[in-house]
């Protein structure tokens, strides 16, 4: 599996997996849906302002007769229903639309109508990188701020699960850090190497788990050879863990605007895959993402 084209080729058509989008008055996020419905892999419904997503819809000439609509102006209630939506069923996934982040994850945390279980949230991206014969997962970049070891070992589990579901057998996971070797002085070295005797001890499972590993000997076999690094990870990485949102977001983003890979993004660990993709985000990369997450919603029901 090394391209969104791939991922999509493996979405079953027979039975439309349905998205509930919060706010969804945003042009990239309606092209977005349009692109989806000709694709034939998910059906929608909608929350928000229904003047201003029919007005959009208008401009940008985008049919609106196979999408139903909630009107709701208030973003606070529009995500709100949208989150009830999923927990009731009629939705199978929940997404983010015009609307900030902290508004969507505290409906996601309602106690009532929440999306929480006793896993935690996290965030991973997948890139297809022109060159690459691969895709690369990249976790955690908008979720977690600063994990704590316990909670690495989540957002690893998380990261093995999906890429799992994806197609990979036996993923790959390099545990990032500016070097690597182990240095007292630097916390996330030390967690980098807890978490490779961990996932030893089968305490996380699925995948190979190495580090700490620097990105260069993670992504390139000939930098891990050239510093002598002996890992079944080193090179050949599927996953790569970051120490903290910092070096999440800034991965994410230079990969992104400067090396213009292709990417999508879910939020893993709720009772339903989250499409949580940046309101400056392309409408391919909330395409992207949609199908990330309807491919994980169908295998995971199976």
């Amino acid at each position: 599996m090394n391209s969104f084209k791939k991922i999509i080729s493996r979405i079953k058509r027979d039975a439309l997996t349905q998205v509930a989008v919060a706010v969804a008055e945003d042009e990239e996020v309606l092209i977005a849906v349009q692109n989806a419905l000709e694709k034939g892999f998910a059906r929608f419904h909608l929350f928000g302002d229904e003047s201003k997503i029919r007005q959009l819809a208008e401009k940008s000439m985008i049919p609106l007769d196979q999408v139903k609509i909630t009107d709701e102006r208030d973003y606070v209630k529009a995500s709100l229903k949208a989150v009830n939506s999923v927990n009731t069923g009629e939705s199978q996934i929940l997404m983010k639309g015009l609307v900030p982040t902290p508004i969507i994850l505290k409906a996601v945390l309602d106690k009532e109508i929440g999306l929480r279980t006793h896993r935690i949230l996290s965030h991973i991206a997948l890139f297809e990188v022109e060159g690459l014969d691969r895709l690369i997962f990249l976790t955690d970049a908008a979720m977690n701020i600063s994990p704590s070891l316990e909670q690495k070992v989540q957002i690893t589990q998380n990261a093995i699960d999906f890429a799992r579901i994806i197609g990979l057998t036996e993923p790959k996971v390099a545990v990032l850090t500016a070097l690597e070797t182990v240095n007292p002085n630097m916390i996330a070295t030390l967690d980098a190497a807890l978490l490779s005797k961990m996932a030893e001890r089968g305490q996380i499972c699925g995948g190979i788990v190495d580090g700490p590993l620097a990105l260069d000997n993670a992504i390139s076999l000939e930098a891990a050879m050239h510093k002598g690094i002996k890992s079944k990870v080193a090179g050949q990485a599927d996953i790569l863990l970051v120490p903290n949102i910092e070096v999440g977001n800034t991965l994410y983003k230079s990969l992104v605007y400067f090396g213009k890979v292709k990417v999508g993004a879910v939020i893993t660990g709720a009772k339903s895959p989250i499409v949580l993709t940046s309101r400056a985000d392309s409408f391919e990369t909330k395409l992207n993402s949609i199908a990330l997450a309807v491919l994980l919603s169908q295998q995971a029901n199976i």
